[in-house]
């Protein structure tokens, strides 16, 4: 158990050295920089090493090696408020082996930046104190370099009205990219995009005003579509979907949505939105009836799920 501590200790200590924040410099934040050093309690920081790794495997490490379990659901906690704050300082990098996969993936992982590596295995000999100094001298061109390499992977969404979204990059935002290009001036000509999601940031796009305008109150309990856009001449509101990993417009998130959007002044147009007709195929069981699906491949087709019209609302029951 002094081990255990003392290793603690000795993380909580460097966060303090490197200048973390005060929100994170506490023991959540010091287990995590142990595992993402592999430093057990009798490993010396010599031989701290660089593996890749997730937020559920950090947590598993300080419980198994420390005795510190944490709850499922303190994941997200481990994520925004250590993890986030790493990445910001420069001190870790993300998704090393994919800087495509988006942040929000079960698969994320994160890896130790190899100059802050090179630092951390110098804790506790003669050369710390100097290696320390030269280092917060050039963390801030470090943390800006990789501000600027993420900034550079983001995609660039043109709207209907001339304004350019920067969404992170993979994930649902491959395809958020088409839906808004390719999909909205051919069948939402003129339209309105008053929201798009985000793998990132919850809100990419949210136009709340013109929401509430047209009756619709965002419950933040609900789960909002990847896409909402108003085509204003015919007065309908189209909620779209962009399946690259989660699932379509299903019965049942149909019935979500009709809840979500309930009081909506418009008619309501359920979109599943798919990359490819071969992605489409896997949830071909699972689309609703009374919905339309669109493939970005095919960007001139859309199929129609049944009822007695084409592209357009349905009654309200």
């Amino acid at each position: 158990m002094i081990r255990k501590s003392k290793k603690t200790a000795e993380a909580l200590a460097i966060l303090k050295a490197l200048e973390l924040p005060k929100a994170q410099q506490n023991k959540r934040s010091a287990l995590t920089l142990l595992a993402l050093l592999d430093i057990k309690p009798g490993t010396p920081w010599t031989e701290a090493s660089a593996p890749l790794m997730g937020i559920t495997p950090i947590m598993t490490f300080a419980a198994e090696h420390f005795g510190e379990a944490y709850a499922p659901n303190t994941r997200e906690t481990f994520r925004r408020e250590t993890v986030h704050q790493f990445l910001q300082a420069g001190l870790i990098v993300a998704n090393p082996d994919n800087p495509n996969r988006p942040v929000n993936s079960p698969k994320a992982v994160y890896q130790i930046e190899a100059k802050a590596l090179d630092l951390l295995r110098t804790f506790g000999t003669k050369r710390w104190g100097q290696h320390v100094d030269n280092y917060l001298a050039e963390r801030g061109s470090l943390a800006e370099r990789y501000a600027q390499a993420r900034e550079m992977a983001r995609i660039g969404v043109n709207l209907p009205e001339g304004q350019v979204l920067r969404l992170s990059p993979g994930g649902q935002n491959d395809l958020v990219k088409p839906i808004i290009e390719q999909f909205c001036p051919r069948f939402a000509p003129g339209g309105h995009v008053l929201y798009v999601g985000d793998t990132e940031q919850k809100f990419a796009l949210f136009d709340e005003q013109a929401l509430q305008a047209l009756g619709v109150t965002i419950d933040s309990h609900g789960k909002m579509p990847d896409v909402v856009v108003h085509r204003t001449d015919k007065d309908w509101l189209l909620l779209i979907e962009a399946v690259t990993s989660h699932g379509p417009v299903s019965p049942k998130r149909h019935g979500e949505l009709s809840q979500l959007f309930r009081d909506a002044r418009p008619g309501l147009v359920f979109v599943t939105a798919f990359l490819t007709r071969k992605t489409m195929v896997k949830y071909l069981a699972d689309i609703s009836w009374e919905t339309e699906v669109w493939v970005a491949e095919s960007p001139d087709h859309m199929i129609h799920f049944d009822g007695e019209r084409f592209l357009g609302p349905y009654h309200r029951h």
